[in-house]
């Protein structure tokens, strides 16, 4: 009799591990699932092989201290199955569980047979109401809300640990700020003749004017007019007048005619600078201005049409409402 009995609570012991496991199990499976939207894999993939040694060392004590921890449950729960049995009274005692509840959610509520003693002495349409104590949770959590806020008042007003909102949002706005550098230093590291726009802005034109004359001036004067290289004050370019002409060309260089590549010395927004004042030159007189060399370039007008040909079609207009 003795050995079934103990063969029900194992079999009852056995199922509520299971059911511990397969909950810690889901528990993992949801872990890892939010970890991998977080981008887990990429971060485990830039660890080095000490790292990776050490979480896998973590994972493995933190396993093992699980299993002992169900272990432990198993063994607790099994003693006590063993002791009811053989002690009758112990049986009629409430679980722990039991004791928690009524002691921390619930409370120890009256007997229906006892409610006579809390009904009160109104009633609505027939309903009558008892006065019941409120519940254990729902005090102990007004004292905590009590007890915090009187810390909390004392902290922001005296004791001063801590940020306060006014000092989190100035942090956080400081935060914001320097991620915005960051993004602005990384888009101007990333301009090339493919996305370079026209910028005359003097913040820029100021920047290149130096960058102009610490580099440029000994080929093409300071004032743009040439002399080694090209006058960058006319209309006629050798290698196209648009922006991203001129930074490709300033870029790249033109080995061939002794210009050399500026990518190794200038930063893109470097180069970006230079290329929009070296256009802020043109239509300006020089000293002593080169001959024009190359093509002619005539600026595309906003729909993306050539100005010079606007103003052809505007002189045929005019040519026949004059004849």
């Amino acid at each position: 009799m003795m050995i079934t009995k103990m063969k029900k609570a194992m079999k009852r012991n056995k199922i509520a591990l299971m059911t511990i496991v397969l909950g810690l199990g889901c528990t993992s499976a949801y872990a890892q699932d939010a970890a991998e939207d977080k981008g887990f894999w990429s971060a485990l993939g830039t660890m080095d092989s000490s790292e990776l040694m050490l979480l896998l060392m973590i994972m493995v004590m933190l396993g093992v201290l699980v299993m002992l921890l169900l272990l432990m449950i198993y063994l607790m729960s099994f003693i006590v199955t063993l002791l009811k049995q053989e002690n009758p009274a112990l049986a009629n005692q409430p679980s722990w569980w039991e004791s928690f509840k009524e002691r921390f959610v619930f409370g120890k509520l009256k007997p229906v047979e006892e409610e006579d003693e809390i009904m009160l002495s109104h009633n609505y349409d027939g309903i009558r109401e008892l006065d019941n104590f409120m519940p254990p949770w729902l005090t102990y959590l007004f004292y905590g809300s009590t007890i915090f806020a009187i810390f909390y008042l004392i902290n922001y007003s005296a004791i001063g640990w801590g940020k306060t909102p006014e000092e989190e949002y100035q942090a956080q706005l400081k935060a914001e700020e320097i991620a915005a550098e960051k993004r602005k230093a990384l888009a101007l590291a990333s301009i090339d003749e493919s996305n370079v726009e026209l910028d005359q802005s003097e913040f820029v034109l100021t920047a290149g004017a130096d960058i102009y004359q610490n580099n440029c001036v000994a080929c093409h004067a300071a004032d743009g007019g040439g002399g080694v290289g090209p006058n960058f004050t006319d209309e006629y370019w050798l290698h196209g007048g648009s922006i991203k002409d001129v930074f490709k060309t300033v870029k790249y260089g033109i080995p061939d005619k002794g210009m050399i590549p500026w990518q190794d010395q200038l930063s893109p927004e470097e180069i970006m600078q230079v290329s929009n004042f070296i256009l802020s030159m043109r239509g300006t007189t020089p000293a002593n201005p080169k001959e024009p060399q190359g093509e002619l370039y005539v600026p595309e007008s906003d729909d993306g049409s050539d100005a010079a040909d606007d103003s052809a079609m505007v002189k045929a207009d005019t040519t026949m409402v004059g004849t």
